[in-house]
């Protein structure tokens, strides 16, 4: 017969208490479990998780199995928190990337004219007719089907760009050096918002503003960050995450306090007053004029954990407008690709889902290092630019943790207590738990020439990571890694 109360031969404690209180239920990946139970008023705590795709469970386990692989992680994802980069210099990318006048770079994975979205076929329009190699769009469009530029992707040259990410000899890059491990990444500069080459637009302004960075503004900030000498840019960044921004798709705070650091070095320069404002105007009107700053100083960190065997960290995160793709430690530049997907979010004016173009851009390589969408609890207000709710930005941050294998001693985020962003992304992980990573992005429009019409949030085809932990479990623990287990590109 059952009895109420506690028995008192202690047979409930011996049960860890089952019998005498309530119970508490767990519901992993169940939904219909779950629901059926929240209808019976039973209150649950649902954990976001998935089994892991069919098919990988024996790379898992090779993978896990790998001599070292644990200590091989935590020896990756120390040299990222480590990294401390600086942007000491504003060059043009023929200087610093030796780029020949029909050599262009681009955002993702490689990819041919072909294969080109309708964004990334607008930005190397425009850069055919800002090099001069084409007088009409047309014919720019002719000259690259025909073969007349040769494309490479940013991060085969330590680069990164927003969006196309298209790069061409004459465009000025930020120079970002990581005073730790002496690797070097470069960025463009920023354009702005709307019309801009990056999301495909090549209009007379565009070709006009891209002329006028060429000229005037590049020259000017090199000769400002020589002047003032190299910027601690994890300083900022730590800053602005204070200050709201999640330093991806908001950088309000991080471009104030760059354009702060800088603005006495412009005005103490030689060059007319004049041009001195119209570069301060440009810098400071532009939210986002940080963000190709923060690019490469994550590209930076990325790549100082690069090529250490047997590690599943992720160093790159990348799109092309068609593709998505991953690079992780332990397989060197192997790229790892799936089919780009469409971000949901909020879109500008009379545009909607059907004018959007597959995912695109490197500045994934900011959630690679472990802000972006990563740290969307430190900027509540992006929600409102992005889509969802408060509680929804704070849920994704918590989320990350279960796929990453620290948190940033550096960028803090002070609604949870400080605590440092997740940082480090596990191939494994993410495989093993079924969480995906989490981005915010600007959408493109699908077709050439119409920049930007919207914002929001999206995730990586999960069978990148799949197959990125294949390839591990099958990479021999002596490829392609320097003999101190650094950066590949730290030669470069």
């Amino acid at each position: 017969m059952a009895e109420d109360g506690p028995r008192p031969d202690g047979a409930g404690a011996r049960l860890g208490g089952l019998l005498v209180r309530e119970p508490r239920v767990v519901a992993a990946g169940i939904e219909v479990l779950a629901d059926a139970l929240v209808r019976q008023a039973v209150p649950v705590e649902a954990v976001d998780w998935r089994p892991p795709p069919p098919g990988t469970e024996d790379a898992l386990a090779a993978v896990a199995g790998l001599p070292g692989h644990a200590e091989a992680n935590e020896r990756a994802v120390r040299r990222m928190l480590t990294a401390r980069p600086h942007l000491v210099d504003v060059r043009p990318a023929a200087d610093v990337l030796g780029l020949d006048r029909g050599t262009f770079l681009h955002a993702g994975p490689p990819l041919g004219w072909d294969g080109a979205s309708g964004p990334m076929r607008g930005a190397l329009v425009g850069a055919m007719l800002l090099e001069g190699l084409a007088e009409t769009p047309a014919g720019a469009e002719r000259s690259l089907a025909r073969g007349g530029a040769t494309l490479e992707p940013c991060h085969r040259h330590g680069a990164v760009g927003p969006m196309a990410g298209v790069v061409s000899p004459s465009m000025w890059m930020l120079v970002v050096r990581d005073a730790e491990h002496g690797g070097t990444a470069y960025c463009t500069l920023n354009e702005g918002l709307g019309k801009v080459l990056r999301y495909g637009a090549y209009g007379p302004e565009v070709i006009e503003r891209l002329r006028w960075m060429g000229a005037e503004l590049g020259p000017l900030l090199a000769d400002a960050v020589r002047r003032h000498g190299p910027v601690d840019l994890l300083s900022i960044m730590a800053q602005a995450l204070q200050m709201g921004d999640e330093l991806h798709n908001r950088n309000r705070a991080a471009t104030a306090l760059l354009v702060r650091e800088l603005a006495p070095d412009l005005a103490a320069g030689d060059a007319p007053r004049e041009r001195v404002a119209a570069a301060l105007r440009f810098a400071g009107g532009n939210d986002h004029f940080f963000l190709n700053a923060g690019m490469a100083a994550a590209k930076a960190a990325a790549d100082a954990a690069r090529g250490v065997p047997g590690s599943s960290l992720v160093v790159a995160m990348a799109r092309n407008g068609t593709e998505f793709g991953v690079q992780v430690s332990g397989t060197g530049d192997r790229w790892f690709t799936g089919p780009a997907g469409i971000p949901d979010g909020l879109y500008l004016g009379s545009y909607g889902p059907g004018d959007a173009n597959p995912d695109i851009g490197d500045s994934a390589i900011t959630e690679t290092a472990g802000f972006g969408g990563f740290a969307l609890a430190a900027a509540p207000a992006i929600v409102r630019f992005v889509g969802g709710e408060v509680p929804d930005a704070l849920d994704a941050t918590r989320r990350m943790y279960e796929i990453t294998l620290a948190e940033h001693p550096a960028l803090q985020i002070p609604l949870l207590s400080f605590r440092g962003t997740p940082a480090g992304i596990d191939a494994a992980r993410v495989v093993r738990t079924g969480i995906l990573p989490v981005i915010d992005t600007g959408i493109a429009g699908r077709v050439a020439g119409t920049g930007q019409v919207g914002a929001g949030l999206v995730e990586p085809p999960a069978s990148v990571f799949a197959d990125a932990v294949r390839a591990l479990a099958d990479t021999p623990l002596t490829s392609g890694a320097p003999p101190d287990g650094g950066p590949a590109s730290a030669a470069r």
